[in-house]
Order: structure tokens, then C-alpha cells, then sequence
């Protein structure tokens, strides 16, 4: 494939999508896939959420064209028009959390068998340690928790799409210099889709990408990091993925112990995510987005850092990382979460933000 090729194949994503987004918001309109305002929500008018139609298009479309569509990327493709479709039925008619864990599970499994797998790990005493009968079980909670993880912080216009935009992009350039080239193009694809999109969805957002979208995205990423990063024979590249993904996925774990602290259901929605916590302490919602960006975009230059550098070091560098993450956690409230005060902060600035 020329680098020609390459260049077409991305600009065509952006294009596909960019020009797909205002035929989905008509298409969302007729088919009732429309985000009412409510007390929880920032916007105060119907919202079309169809957006997430145009990026799976974008990237559907073009790697069917620039792609050799087999092995793990029929798996991808598949799996991913099965997340999609999901997605798209709960932004219609809502749901319940049962069906659409049935549905993850089923397009986790397809991906799976396909040969997006996660089938060993490093033994960091000696060589190799197989995973056996456990690979696919881990496999299917990586892919439906990373997939539920991007849906999680959905809450702020532009979020979601810019932070799963820089970590394809940190995939893309990690995969480069692991040789994964076909993971890399089918990154750098997704951001070309995502790219397309967030014009559409920056605050103040036209549109929104919907569940089916969030999820579309999670999906994909979590497949690309088995498939270009998790299985080489260094330790660290085990963590890569987990650094690159760090917003959705410490956001998540955050969320959990946070309601297990204050005693509620692990997927009662609350007011103590990232976005929340940074609005609470006065920033815009622009600025909240942008310092997520930010923080986002430490986070793939540190995965990137990792790949270059030896397990020692590395891991002193993730030991680092990881208590600035719980320590800013805490600072922030995103452990304890303080919800009375968050509840009358909240409606006093009537900061309404999705969960």
C-alpha cells in the first residue's frame, strides 16, 4: 500500500463523515432518535443523536475499500456493525441494560472468533504465560468494559469523540513502530472519521454521536489495542493500551469505587465523573473538554514514551503516573464524590450534565 494510498484512504474518511453528519441529523429527526432535555442534560433543546452514523460510515466505508478484509478485521468490522446497531436501537427506544450486555457479549464473541484475541501475557520470571481457557473471558471483559467505558464519559459536547480521537491517534503512532501497519492505517481511519465529526458536536454541539457512536468507538478501540498493542513479548506493552485508554477507564474505576464508598449501586448514575468535577470547580464546559484533552493527550505521549524505553524505567514511569492519577482523583472529589455539595453546587451554577 503507497503512501498515496494512505492519505486518500484518511481523507476519504473525513469526508464521508463530515458530509454523512447533516444527512444523519435528518434521518435522527424522522426515525426519533432525539435526546429530550431533562435536569440532568446541558441542553436545553431536542437533540438529533444520530451523529455516531456518520463516523461508522466514514470508517466502515473506507476500510472496505483500502483494506485486505479478513482474519481479525472481518472481526472488527462485524462486531462493530453489531455494537452500532445496538447502540442505535437504544438511542430509539431505550434499552434495558440487560439486552444491550447480551448484545456487547455477542459482538465481543464475534470479534473473538475471528482471532481478536488476547491469548498470552508476559511472565516477568520466565518467558511466555499462555492464557489458556481464560483468554477469551478476559478478552470479552476488556472489549465490553472499554466499550462501556467511552459510553460512560459521553457527558460533555465534544468529549467523548475528541478523547477516543487521541488515543487511535497514540494507537496509530504506537503501532508504527511496532510494525502493525494495518492497525495503524485502521487507526489513523478512526480519527479521520472522528475529525469529520467533531465539527458537528464541539460545543455548542448540532448533533450528538448517540450510544450508538460511543459505543461504536469503544468497540473498535479496544479491538485495535489486541490486535497492534497487547500482544508483544515486552511486559509494558500489556499496560500501553491501559495508559492510552487512561480517561475512560480510571473514570470508570473511579465511578465504581466512589459508589461502593457511599454505599449506591455501581451503575446508579451520579455527578462525581471527570467532566462534572471539573465544571463544579468553575471551568466552562469548553474548558472542562479542553483540559480533558489535555490530560488525554499526556496520556499518549507517555504511552508512546513506553514503547521506546526498557521495563525498569518504564516501570517506575507508570508507578509515577499511577499515584498522580489516584492523588488528582482524590484532590478533585472523584473518590468521595461529596454529592450534596456537588447536588447544590450543581443546580445552583444549573449545570445539568449528562453522567
Amino acid at each position: 500500500m503507497t503512501t498515496t494510498t494512505i492519505i486518500i484512504a484518511i481523507l476519504a474518511a473525513f469526508c464521508i463523515t463530515y458530509i454523512a453528519v447533516p444527512v444523519s441529523i435528518k434521518i435522527a429527526h424522522r426515525i426519533g432518535a432525539i435526546d429530550k432535555p431533562n435536569n440532568r442534560k446541558v441542553h436545553e433543546n431536542l437533540m438529533p443523536r444520530l451523529g455516531g452514523l456518520a463516523i461508522f460510515l466514514g470508517f466502515i466505508i473506507t476500510m472496505l475499500f483500502v483494506v485486505d478484509v479478513t482474519g481479525p478485521i472481518i472481526g472488527i468490522l462485524l462486531g462493530a456493525s453489531l455494537i452500532f446497531i445496538i447502540g442505535l436501537l437504544d438511542d430509539i427506544y431505550r434499552l434495558s441494560a440487560v439486552v444491550k450486555l447480551i448484545g456487547q457479549i455477542i459482538a465481543a464473541g464475534i470479534a473473538i472468533y475471528f482471532g481478536v484475541i488476547v491469548s498470552f501475557v508476559t511472565n516477568p520470571f520466565d518467558g511466555m504465560l499462555n492464557l489458556g481457557y481464560l483468554s477469551i473471558p478476559l478478552t470479552l471483559l476488556w472489549i465490553v468494559g472499554i466499550t462501556n467505558a467511552l459510553n460512560l464519559i459521553d457527558g460533555l459536547d465534544g468529549l467523548a469523540g475528541g478523547v477516543a480521537g487521541i488515543a487511535a491517534c497514540t494507537m496509530g503512532v504506537v503501532a508504527l513502530t511496532q510494525g502493525q501497519l494495518i492497525v495503524a492505517l485502521a487507526a489513523f481511519i478512526l480519527v479521520a472519521a472522528i475529525l469529520g465529526f467533531l465539527p458537528y458536536n464541539f460545543h455548542p454541539a448540532k448533533t450528538f454521536m448517540g450510544d450508538g457512536g460511543s459505543n461504536f468507538l469503544g468497540f473498535v478501540l479496544a479491538c485495535l489495542a489486541i490486535m497492534g498493542l497487547a500482544k508483544s513479548a515486552a511486559i509494558i506493552s500489556l499496560f500501553i493500551p491501559i495508559v492510552i485508554l487512561g480517561i475512560p477507564i480510571f473514570d470508570t474505576f473511579f465511578a465504581i469505587i466512589r459508589r461502593i464508598n457511599n454505599k449506591t449501586h455501581i451503575f446508579k448514575p451520579d455527578k462525581a465523573h471527570l467532566h462534572h468535577r471539573l465544571m463544579i470547580m468553575g471551568l466552562s464546559h469548553k474548558g472542562s473538554v479542553l483540559v480533558i484533552y489535555a490530560i488525554s493527550g499526556f496520556f499518549g505521549a507517555t504511552a508512546i514514551t513506553l514503547s521506546f524505553i526498557n521495563s525498569p524505567n518504564a516501570s517506575l514511569i507508570l508507578a509515577l503516573l499511577l499515584l498522580i492519577i489516584v492523588l488528582g482523583a482524590e484532590k478533585i472529589g472523584m473518590v468521595k464524590g461529596d454529592t450534596q455539595t456537588t447536588k447544590q453546587q450543581t443546580e445552583t451554577r444549573d449545570i445539568h450534565v449528562n453522567s
